[in-house]
Parts: C-alpha cells; structure tokens; sequence
C-alpha cells in the first residue's frame, strides 16, 4: 500500500511542473496581438513594439507596407504616423500609449481605430534619452468608420 501511495505521490509531484508551464502558455495565448507594419530600419517603431510588449501585448512586425496598410484598412493619410498596426479588429496608427489601446480593446467603441498622428516625442516609442526629457503634448483620436475623429485621451504635460 505504501509503493502504491509514493507512486501517486510522486507523479503528482511531476504533475506540477506541467500544469505551471500549461498555464503560463495559456496566459501566453491570451495577450492580444498587434500586427505592426514598419520600416525596417525605424528606431522609435521598435520602441514603440517594446512599449506595447511590456504592457501585455504579443507583437508580430512586418517590415514593410505601412503605407499601404494604412489605406488598405481605411484609415485617411491626415491620422498618418510611422507604422500602422490592428488589433482586435481596430487600426492603431502611430505612438499610441498601450494604455489607451486596452480601453479600447475593453470599451469596443463602434470605430475604425485609434491615431495618434506624425511623431509626437514624449509619445511611447517617440520617449528615448536623445530626445533629452522633452514632452510635445498630442491627443489620441478615435476614428470613426466615417473618417472623422474625436479626441479619445489627451496628453497635454
């Protein structure tokens, strides 16, 4: 009786092991991806895939095509940045704080997507140390399907 209860006690034992690493690759599969169309050699696109990554985004980049993302998913040239990405069926244009694109995510507003335009510095991705502390203050938009925007998140320092 008592082999019997150290063999179970010790497949339990092995058990653990597995049932950690399964939910750590279930926990894995449920960050939202973002699909990122860049120029392969931007600098601030990266940090920006960074940004989105250390808030508990999964990143896949494709090093060309941002321009004709952008008009392939409808988004107007006027909300135009660096890289254009999607998300939960939303366009993400530009430097936009993850924080703002898990209220969308969460919100599901009825939108194109969110844009924050050009490349504002003090924006995720647009905040190294050679822009020496600086902070442009810029807005978040929210898209609509009809092409017009509403100011989604304000940064105004």
């Amino acid at each position: 009786m008592q082999r019997r209860t150290l063999l179970q006690a010790g497949l339990a034992a092995l058990a653990v092991p597995t049932a950690m690493t399964t939910a750590a690759l279930a926990l894995a599969q449920t960050k939202p991806l973002v699909e990122v169309w860049k120029d392969p050699n931007c600098g601030c696109c990266k940090d920006w895939m960074a940004h989105l990554e250390a808030n508990g985004f999964a990143v896949k980049a494709h090093d060309q095509g941002n321009t004709a993302a952008r008009r392939r998913l409808g988004l107007p040239d006027r909300y135009g940045s660096c890289h254009t990405a999607t998300v939960g069926g939303y366009v993400v244009e530009g430097h936009v704080p993850a924080a703002d694109i898990q209220r969308l995510l969460r919100d599901k507003p009825k939108a194109l997507g969110l844009s924050v335009p050009r490349m504002p510095i003090g924006s995720p991705g647009m905040d190294g140390p050679e822009y020496g502390g600086r902070k442009d203050p810029y807005d978040v938009l929210l898209v609509g399907q009809d092409g017009n925007a509403t100011v989604f998140a304000s940064y105004h320092r």
